[in-house]
């Protein structure tokens, strides 16, 4: 699976830099040309190519450093963590998607290309992870974090061959969570890491993911400001394991907590596409883009499970 991912750069990069091209016009290093610039093509496979393999390797090293290596093996996960690993593979696979889409317009390779391939490398770098997952004894390949990654790449694609814009953004939040009792404070450090970035990628109970759409775009009759968005937000709190509270602590002991109740968490938020602040400076159009996959700290309603209904002066 990971030759696939060199393969696909490898053989745009063939294709396009043969191909006969009208000659472009002279353009500056950030503008975007009309027609296919094929030194830019290169720059790009190979950018890319280098980018996805040290990170993987890099990946490799670390993430599964000292887990147990078997045989290649499927694992059904997906009742675990009350769905938010997926609704993370959702959002990454959609966050890679539109960074190598907006990437390869540089290019200057037609429209639809540019859409594909953009998406299909945020789709087989998702892959590849799940192949590294399965060779590890603790985890597996997972057929549902794969079609979590299809969604993501998918929404990307679909929004831009329907719309030529992405009107719903995926965007990605997380707030800090504190565990005054010591025995859950020492389970949530044990699973989740002890500092903040070890948290925000693994700390399920503080993450939510939104689906931003831009309200202009879907009622241009009603003369909504370009930039305002309403989101929907998807979190979840209460977990101290998989599928349930239960585990042995450090010591070997169980622990048994399934009176703290799993609640998923439904939000409700005003937004900002950031992409839609008029800018002429190039850099501040690419950091907008960069930023728009955070969900701005906003008002909030807030609907769990349970059937609990709260207002948040600010949610992030």
């Amino acid at each position: 699976m990971r030759l696939s991912v060199v393969s696909l750069h490898l053989a745009t990069i063939f294709f396009y830099s043969t191909v006969s091209a009208q000659e472009p016009r002279r353009t500056g290093f950030f503008d975007l040309p009309d027609t296919t610039v094929p030194a830019r093509v290169w720059a790009l496979g190979a950018g890319t190519v280098a980018a996805y393999s040290g990170s993987l390797l890099v990946l490799n090293k670390y993430w599964y450093k000292g887990y147990p290596r078997q045989k290649f093996h499927f694992y059904n996960d997906a009742g675990e963590w009350l769905q938010m690993d997926k609704a993370g593979h959702v959002f990454s696979a959609y966050a890679y998607s539109k960074l190598s889409r907006e990437l390869w317009r540089w290019s200057g390779l037609p429209r639809k290309q540019q859409i594909w391939i953009g998406g299909m490398s945020g789709f087989a770098y998702q892959s590849v992870i799940e192949v590294l997952d399965g060779s590890s004894a603790n985890w597996g390949f997972s057929w549902s974090d794969v079609a979590a990654n299809t969604i993501g790449s998918a929404a990307m694609i679909g929004q831009e061959l329907l719309w030529n814009e992405q009107r719903i953004q995926f965007k990605f939040s997380w707030s800090p969570v504190h565990y005054p009792d010591p025995a859950l404070k020492q389970r949530a450090n044990s699973i989740y890491g002890v500092n903040s970035l070890e948290q925000v990628l693994k700390d399920y109970n503080g993450q939510t993911y939104w689906a931003s759409l831009r309200l202009a775009a879907f009622f241009p009759e009603k003369n909504f400001p370009k930039w305002l968005s309403i989101a929907f937000g998807y979190g979840a709190d209460g977990m101290y394991d998989a599928f349930e509270n239960v585990w042995e602590d450090n010591e070997g002991k169980p622990a048994d907590y399934t009176h703290i109740r799993r609640v998923r968490q439904f939000y409700l938020s005003p937004d900002i596409d950031l992409t839609r602040i008029p800018t002429r400076r190039k850099g501040i159009k690419v950091l907008l883009q960069a930023l728009n996959m955070i969900k701005i700290p906003a008002p909030a309603l807030e609907l769990t499970s349970g059937g609990r209904l709260r207002a948040h002066a600010f949610h992030f």
